[in-house]
């Protein structure tokens, strides 16, 4: 993370510097936890563009204003907004930039260096953890709490996910749940493991060295991942075809983890949490992560015409009363129907990143 920006820099949502032979991002709403705005995402992507092809720029490195962390998301209020005001185009649109800058990040040509220390959640996951370089700490705090709030991970969370060792990525997915830095790496959302106190000398040297010879400088023994030690249990109970079965399975395995997994997932949008499995499920045999994102903008599509998103906001973000009321509320209430709904096809609203060229993104 950098120290607080400039007086002239505080009313800049993104800052843009050349540092050397370093391209240098900085999120720049440490109030909001430098969630992420529609504005923000067009922001990055034009700085890549310009980026790729400065000669004097060998790498790109994206930080977080602030102390607490790089990114805790995309600005959910907006999208709460949009979809109660009958104008979802404006989420949609959002969205289809947001996925793909998360597919350019992917493909950057350049090192793309991510510091994801203290709070790296849901669009912030998108603008780190398909970066070339991803770097934690002993601060970091990595998520994909959407079905907390009625939403199905996106910005290729369900790419990352469900390319993750075992069921590991089902147990986060559908828990929401909040993982540090050993287990981050052992999920393959993360790289490299760095100390927090060696960060502000490390990007000075990623501005003067190669990527590889600045992080050979500052790299550690990461902490254990204290997932490894559960891999049997959450192999076996989240390798059912059903969240339903999931749960059984949980409920039945005795360990307290498994207990506290299930009651996790019992909170969530019963409707997200089987749309997020069904996700999940699909996107194992999808090739790429265009293909993955053009799933999910239909998925995040669907999630904004039904009532629980709008939902889930409110008691999380804007009455601030954790008791979001789930519309249908109970997992056997919800049809196979509804959740194909959010696979169905989007005829000209398609996302369409699979089917186009590098050139055309």
């Amino acid at each position: 993370m950098t120290n607080a920006p400039a007086a002239s820099d505080q009313e800049q949502e993104v800052l843009l510097r050349r540092e050397g032979r370093l391209g240098h991002i900085v999120l720049n709403r440490p109030k909001a936890l430098n969630a992420l705005t529609h504005d923000m995402v067009r922001r990055i992507a034009e700085a890549l563009d310009a980026w790729e092809l400065d000669d004097r720029v060998s790498a790109v490195l994206i930080t977080g204003a602030g102390e607490r962390g790089l990114c805790a998301g995309g600005d959910i209020r907006a999208i709460r907004q949009a979809a109660v005001s009958g104008v979802p185009q404006l989420a949609e649109e959002f969205w289809r930039d947001e996925y793909h800058l998360n597919a350019r990040i992917a493909r950057y040509p350049k090192p793309y260096v991510a510091l994801m220390d203290g709070i790296v959640m849901g669009g912030g996951v998108g603008v780190s953890a398909h970066g070339s370089v991803r770097i934690v700490t002993e601060r970091t705090k990595v998520a994909m709490p959407e079905t907390g709030i009625g939403f199905v991970p996106d910005v290729g969370g369900i790419f990352l996910l469900s390319r993750a060792r075992g069921e590991l990525g089902t147990h986060l997915a559908l828990t929401a749940g909040t993982v540090g830095a050993g287990d981050a790496l052992l999920c393959g959302l993360a790289d490299h493991y760095v100390p927090a106190e060696r960060l502000p000398q490390l990007v000075a040297d990623l501005a003067e060295l190669p990527v590889p010879d600045a992080l050979a400088r500052h790299t550690a023994t990461a902490p254990t991942a204290a997932l490894a030690e559960q891999l049997d249990w959450i192999d076996a109970c989240y390798a059912a075809d059903t969240v339903e079965e999931i749960l059984r399975r949980l409920a039945a395995d005795g360990r307290q983890a498994a207990k506290e997994a299930a009651e996790q997932i019992a909170a969530k949008s019963p409707t997200a949490v089987k749309a997020a499995l069904a996700a999940l499920r699909r996107a194992r045999s999808l090739d790429s992560l265009e293909e993955v994102l053009d799933q999910e903008f239909r998925t995040s599509c669907a999630a904004l015409s039904g009532p629980d998103l709008a939902e889930g906001i409110r008691a999380q973000v804007i009455d601030k009363d954790r008791n979001p009321r789930w519309d249908p509320p109970t997992l056997a209430d919800v049809t196979d129907e509804a959740v194909a709904r959010f696979f169905a096809p989007l005829g000209e609203r398609e996302l369409g990143l699979a089917t186009t060229t590098p050139q055309e993104r």
